[in-house]
């Protein structure tokens, strides 16, 4: 697994072993998380998405604590999956990260808790599973607009974006700051040491 340039952001390349058969690969190993996270992944949720070329769907995160992490991987097709740095007083704060996901190379992301969360499917039928630490819990979710100029994420000029109506009235992300909705850096970074002790 490599580290990207948010702290909390892991791009991961599995072997894929092919014959005339099929493939077959290691998506997720719990191993290989917790050597480079400091801990595993508490498996709560696991959800998986179909959507349309075009279809962006987040920016979503969760309240932290306890947040919600996600690895993310995209079984057919292809998206732009994007992690943007949203914890108040982060070096990085307000920056993205985005890795195309597709059924060629199996790339998988992992995003840490106090991320918000993003995808533009690049093909139709672009199919994503994802796990999650923490179950749906409606009361701690929260968006900022993915066209947020003042993030500026660079999705793919030549396809358009279809978005949720919620998605689209999501704040941009200074309306979700000046709003509190955010969560801070070092809340994130306490909960993270909290995740590190033995159990």
């Amino acid at each position: 697994m490599d580290p990207l340039g948010i702290k909390g952001t892991y791009s991961f390349d599995p072997r894929v072993h092919g014959d005339q058969r099929g493939s077959f690969h290691e998506w997720f190993r719990g191993d290989d998380l917790r050597a480079v996270a400091g801990h595993g992944l508490n498996l709560a949720q696991a959800n998986c998405s179909v959507s349309s070329k075009g279809v962006l769907r987040g920016v979503h995160f969760a309240d932290v604590p306890p947040g919600q992490a996600k690895y993310v991987t995209c079984l057919r097709g292809a998206i732009l999956d994007v992690a943007v740095d949203l914890r108040v007083g982060s070096p990085t704060f307000g920056q993205w990260e985005g890795v195309r996901l597709d059924d060629r190379s199996r790339r998988c992301l992992y995003l840490a808790e106090g991320l918000g969360h993003a995808f533009m499917a690049l093909t139709d039928d672009a199919t994503v599973v994802y796990l999650c630490s923490e179950p749906y819990a409606p009361g701690r979710e929260h968006g900022v607009h993915p066209l947020d100029p003042g993030i500026g994420i660079e999705w793919a000029a030549d396809v358009e974006p279809v978005l949720s109506d919620k998605d689209a009235q999501a704040p941009t992300l200074e309306e979700a700051r000046r709003a509190g909705l955010l969560p801070s850096y070092q809340d994130c970074l306490d909960h993270y040491a909290k995740l590190g002790l033995p159990g």
